[in-house]
């Protein structure tokens, strides 16, 4: 029996299941995520043609699966499309709607034995109109062998590969919140921005706005706290043209790193780190 394997998947994000007909993606779907979060390829046929097998009616589907897939998106919903996505151009489509909507895609793989597949669909009675059942999941078959070879840099966060019926029934799903999901905040904020250096400026500032410095032995101030429970949110360009940079960012990163401030960089930022690697502007 394989061991367990838990998978990493983006709590608001896109994944994509990637295997040939009769792998299993459907059972997989159904049994770790809610049905609203499945976006099938045989549902959007079935609702385009009312014949969920009716291959004729696959471009009409797949319009209708991105247009659900985008409307997820962009609301900010865990999406799972539910389609073979053995072939690059369909997955690169995916992964560009998903890029449009600033959020990470992943892909799991579940690589069953062909033979498995197709005793899979003998035993459900689905058919491929007058195309042997064979000769379809042959082809499935071959494009996802030929696409593991250069999935992981098609822009997928992760990419999950399930080898083996087992490998697929053990695995369990775990949601991971972005980084920049800080939902549970709710305030009262005090945003600053444009610092620019100028470090006894921003601790004059927080203290008028009633926050307390953290000082280290040597007197430099490395954080703050608020007896209310503020929060800072620093919005960028912390450093350059001012006289004490590395003082505004002792203090800015040991409140990001006590949990009383988030920060997001600007571009005098980007500058920095440019200038750090050696590159010109």
């Amino acid at each position: 029996m394989a061991e367990p394997r838990s998978l990493g998947v983006p709590a608001a994000g896109l994944v994509l299941l990637v295997g040939a007909s009769g792998s299993g993606k459907s059972t997989f779907a159904a049994r770790h995520f809610a049905p609203t979060e499945v976006v099938s390829s045989d549902t959007c046929r079935a609702l385009v043609a009312d014949d969920a097998e009716d291959q004729s009616a696959t471009p009409d589907a797949f319009d209708l699966l991105q247009h659900l897939v985008g409307i997820r998106l962009r609301r900010g919903l865990l999406t799972v499309v539910d389609a073979t996505n053995v072939q690059s151009d369909a997955r690169a489509q995916l992964v560009s709607l998903a890029r449009s909507h600033d959020l990470l895609v992943d892909a799991i793989v579940l690589k069953v034995p062909a033979r498995v597949a197709v005793e899979r669909h003998r035993a459900s009675g689905r058919t491929f109109g007058r195309v042997p059942v064979e000769r379809i999941v042959e082809r499935h078959d071959r494009d996802l062998r030929r696409s593991l070879r250069g999935l992981r840099r098609e822009g997928f966060r992760r990419v999950h590969v399930l080898d083996g019926v087992e490998e697929v029934d053990a695995a369990t799903i775990v949601r991971e919140r972005s980084w920049n999901d800080r939902r549970e905040l709710t305030g009262p904020f005090d945003i600053v921005g444009d610092v620019h250096g100028c470090a006894s400026e921003l601790r004059t500032l927080l203290e008028r706005l009633g926050w307390r410095l953290e000082r280290d032995d040597a007197g430099r101030a490395v954080g703050a706290h608020h007896p209310e429970g503020r929060t800072a949110v620093f919005v960028g360009d912390l450093v350059d043209r001012g006289p004490d940079t590395p003082g505004v960012l002792r203090l800015v990163s040991g409140m990001v790193a006590a949990g009383t401030a988030l920060c997001v960089t600007g571009n005098h930022e980007d500058k920095l780190v440019r200038a750090r690697s050696g590159a010109a502007g």
